[in-house]
């Protein structure tokens, strides 16, 4: 029985020239990683995983439709020559099928693709790049260990335009010795460069990451809750009056222009995770037999040479996998919801809240009215609208979304969470 979640593709790409001193990421330097896990024959062993995970689908029945996005982030996927992308690519096709319109994406340090590089992209079926900006203030940008110029960022945007693919650039606020002045350029330089879609996120520091170090040993300063606030609003002002309006807390689209791949994230769509450390999703449905099939997490191998060897020995690389109970779904329901425009859909949540108590009496859950959500609107952290089918959402005011943490744990308390 074919799924009627839309199914999205994520592949990881694990290999950096060089590690940013903020990263946490899964993401190693070396070209080969021993195992069969190396740059040179990466595309081939991430196949395999495809086909592995394809055949464990079917024996689970779960036959999934075409994929609706696919989408190449690491690590830096552009380390890799354009042909192993394409291939993947082509590889995912021959796997699962792609969707008429799919959405394409690979993610790009802007110093490791040229003119070449992207035509080559194109031509290849992709549809969209998402550049790793990040700054453009050469001192944020040596603070956070990118090598990249705003002029390479640039001649990508431009070498993308002239294939007609969709550009993205991310950006990261906060980081230490970045005044607001220079948020402000950064902002908009990336606004003047035209794109239909830009990210903007929090630096959060990781204790165990080379920067996370320097803080604590106090040679760099800890960024500042009341810094990133004032930045995030700053974004926000700039990003509105350009046209790119926001969708979820960190991103901002031209109407249209949105990551349908995020989306899909945020939207609890299914996915199939592929490369170390990868994460996949498959929504609770019916089998190929028609009986209940619960809802499953699974992430692979998280270090390279290891999730090689699985897939030599002919398994699917996960490191592990849980059931998702009723009550963890209405958990994340709750939690991606509150982060969307689109907002978080109240008789949805409702029947998940139905769904977990009938699963399990024990839980204290409760439906919620919109009355008791007042206190909320009154605090100004959300809104109650109504959508095209009168049905309620729940939508996330700008002070909502600087304070979505708190947002979600006042809804957690009403839900008996």
């Amino acid at each position: 029985m074919k799924s009627s979640d839309p199914f999205e593709v994520y592949v990881h790409v694990p290999f950096c020239m060089r590690r940013c001193g903020y990263c946490d990421f899964n993401t190693y330097t070396a070209t080969d990683l021993g195992g069969g896990a190396s740059r040179g024959n990466y595309a081939a062993m991430v196949i395999r995983e495809m086909r592995l995970v394809r055949d464990w689908q079917l024996a689970h029945g779960i036959e999934e439709p075409p994929a609706s996005t696919v989408f190449f982030g690491g690590g830096t996927p552009t380390i890799l020559p354009a042909r192993d992308l394409v291939a993947m690519l082509h590889a995912t096709r021959e796997t699962w099928g792609i969707a008429p319109g799919a959405e394409i994406t690979t993610e790009a340090n802007p110093d490791t693709v040229d003119a070449d590089y992207i035509r080559e992209l194109a031509d290849g079926g992709f549809t969209r790049i998402s550049f790793g900006m990040q700054s453009a203030v050469p001192h944020v940008l040596r603070t956070l260990d990118r090598t990249h110029t705003p002029a390479n960022v640039e001649a990508g945007v431009r070498a993308a335009d002239a294939c007609g693919l969709r550009s993205s650039v991310d950006l990261i606020y906060g980081a230490p010795g970045e005044s607001l002045d220079d948020w402000r350029a950064s902002v908009r330089t990336a606004i003047d460069l035209g794109v239909s879609h830009i990210s903007a996120y929090a630096l959060t520091v990781e204790p165990t990451t080379k920067m996370g170090r320097q803080i604590a040993a106090g040679t760099l300063p800890k960024p500042d809750d009341d810094d990133e606030a004032a930045k995030y609003e700053i974004a926000d002002d700039l990003l509105t009056a350009a046209g790119l309006e926001w969708y979820e807390v960190s991103n901002w689209a031209k109407p249209g222009y949105e990551s349908r791949h995020n989306l899909g994230y945020w939207r609890n769509a299914d996915w199939a995770g592929l490369g170390p450390g990868a994460h996949s999703h498959v929504n609770a449905g019916l089998d190929a037999s028609g009986a209940p099939r619960k809802a499953l997490r699974a992430w692979d191998i998280a270090h390279p040479r290891l999730w090689g060897m699985a897939i030599g020995e002919g398994r699917v690389p996960w490191g592990g996998s849980e059931e998702i109970t009723p009550g963890e779904n209405l958990e994340e329901l709750i939690m991606l919801g509150l982060r969307l425009r689109e907002g978080l859909d109240l008789g949805r949540i409702n029947q998940a809240i139905a769904s977990a108590r009938e699963s399990d009496a024990s839980l204290p859950l409760q439906p919620i009215d919109v009355a008791q959500l007042q206190p909320m609107v009154d605090d100004g952290l959300i809104a109650v609208e109504a959508d095209s089918d009168n049905r309620r959402r729940i939508v996330p005011t700008r002070k909502g979304r600087l304070l979505n943490d708190a947002v979600i744990e006042r809804f957690f308390d009403l839900a008996g969470i």
